[in-house]
């Protein structure tokens, strides 16, 4: 993304997706990179967007520990 806002640039940036050993991770990480990708190329930079993508953010790390909790109770 060209010419964000530096906050816009970062947490973009921790969006990136990881490859994991699991397809239900894989999945996860893909789906919350979309949509913040997606939320970010409809919205103009400013303090909305900087809070929303964070609090996107807290969602995914929250979404993929449980997905580990999960995988563990299941072994």
């Amino acid at each position: 993304m060209a010419d964000r806002h530096p906050a816009t640039e970062h947490l973009l940036s921790l969006f990136e997706m990881r490859r994991t050993d699991s397809a239900e991770l894989d999945a996860i990480y893909a789906g919350f990179t979309q949509l913040a990708h997606d939320v970010a190329n409809r919205l103009p930079d400013g303090p909305e967007l900087t809070t929303g993508l964070r609090k996107l953010l807290e969602a995914k790390d929250c979404c993929v520990r449980q997905a580990i909790i999960g995988q563990k109770a299941k072994a």
